[in-house]
C-alpha cells in the first residue's frame, strides 16, 4: 500500500511547506519593516498635540485610617471576616489555618506566629501590624507586599477594610 517513495513524497511536501512559510515570513518582515528596522527608529510622519490640564502626576492621597476607625462597625466587620477571611484564617490563639491565626493581630509583630511559614515578603514591608499596615494590606495584599504567598485579591471598599480592622482589634486586644 505505502512504500518508501510515498513516505518520502509526504515528508518532502511537509518540509517544502515549512520552507515556503519561512521564506514568506522573511519576505514580509523585509517589506513591512523597511530593511528589518524595528518600530520607532524613525520620526513620526504626523503627531497629534494634546493639551494637558496640569494634572499629569496622579498624587495618591493618604487615607487617615485613625479617623475612619471612629465610624467602624464591628458587626459589619464580623460579617466581612466570615465571608472573606474565615476560609483561611482562624481567630483562635495558636491555631493556624491555611493562613496564620489572627488572634490579637493588631499590634503584633509581622511574621511572628510560631509554626507558620511566612513567604518573607511581609517582613520587608513593616515591623508591626498597625491599623495603617492592615488597611494597606487588606486593600491589595500583593500590591502592598509584592511576592507574598497570600492569594486574596483584597477588599475594595474602605468601609469593609475599616470594619474588619476594628473587628480584629476587638479579638484578643
Amino acid at each position: 500500500m505505502f512504500d518508501t517513495m510515498t513516505f518520502t513524497k509526504i515528508l518532502g511536501a511537509v518540509c517544502g511547506t515549512f520552507l515556503v512559510m519561512l521564506l514568506g515570513k522573511w519576505a514580509a518582515e523585509e517589506i513591512y519593516h523597511v530593511g528589518g528596522h524595528g518600530h520607532g527608529d524613525h520620526e513620526q510622519a504626523y503627531s497629534i498635540e494634546v493639551e494637558s490640564d496640569g494634572d499629569e502626576e496622579m498624587v495618591e492621597e493618604a487615607v487617615d485610617v485613625a479617623a475612619l476607625m471612629g465610624s467602624a462597625d464591628l458587626a459589619a466587620g464580623e460579617q466581612v471576616f466570615a465571608r472573606k477571611c474565615a476560609a483561611c484564617h482562624v481567630l483562635e490563639d495558636g491555631v493556624n489555618g491555611t493562613g496564620p491565626h489572627l488572634y490579637s493581630v493588631v499590634g503584633r509583630d509581622i511574621g511572628s506566629v510560631d509554626g507558620y511559614g511566612y513567604s518573607g515578603a511581609l517582613v520587608a514591608q513593616a515591623d508591626v501590624w498597625g491599623q495603617d499596615e492592615l488597611f494597606g494590606f487588606l486593600e491589595s495584599p500583593k500590591g502592598w507586599a509584592p511576592g507574598t504567598a497570600m492569594g486574596f485579591s483584597g477588599l475594595g471598599k474602605e468601609a469593609d477594610r475599616v470594619n474588619v480592622i476594628a473587628y480584629l482589634e476587638s479579638i484578643g486586644n
